[in-house]
């Protein structure tokens, strides 16, 4: 799988204001295809119908790696258990009428081209989780890799934040680690 930045303003339909800040390194059909929310994020279809994705996101995946009615830790890339619930998203005020099941969906919908007011605020929550220049994660992550001297590629340094960073559309790679260290002068 590449692991080449799909989201970038000269690839969206139509030009906005996030030049360079709102890369993700995965598409929402790699995301899938990797194995994320333990395969049940499309499982309550009165919330996310899965038969709005393009089909081939879906071609040659068993039903099990997006909807399916139980939790299951072998799904997720990692295999470990990352994230919150439903009802903690939603207490935590992070759904809107338009996305009910979150950044995910939002994410799909705004890869396909839909461009809403959420954006700015879906946008806001990548960065503070995932990007290079503020994502809270990513930095978490490579630090904790640069502390062992591991590849970044090393699945076991951390999985349940890898997993957690995949649910955002974004995994470590050698890039990106070397412009976090530019950035942090190591």
């Amino acid at each position: 799988m590449s692991l080449a930045r799909v989201t970038t303003v000269a690839d969206a339909p139509d030009r906005d204001t996030w030049d360079g800040h709102f890369v993700p390194n995965l598409s929402p059909e790699q995301m899938i295809r990797a194995g994320i929310f333990g395969g049940v994020y499309w499982r309550r279809s009165e919330l996310a119908d899965y038969h709005e994705l393009p089909g081939h996101w879906l071609e040659g995946l068993h039903p099990g790696m997006y909807c399916s009615p139980t939790w299951n830790a072998s799904v997720n890339k990692y295999g470990v258990w990352a994230g919150s619930t439903q009802s903690a998203w939603d207490e935590a005020g992070w759904m809107r009428p338009q996305d009910p099941r979150g950044w995910v969906q939002w994410y799909c919908r705004y890869y396909m081209g839909r461009r809403s007011e959420d954006d700015v605020r879906q946008i806001s929550r990548w960065r503070n989780f995932a990007s290079l220049d503020q994502g809270r994660w990513s930095n978490i992550l490579y630090g904790k890799i640069r502390k062992v001297n591991a590849d970044p590629h090393d699945a076991s340094v951390s999985p349940v934040i890898r997993q957690s960073l995949l649910h955002w559309g974004y995994e470590a790679n050698d890039a990106d680690y070397a412009e976090w260290r530019v950035r942090k002068n190591l």
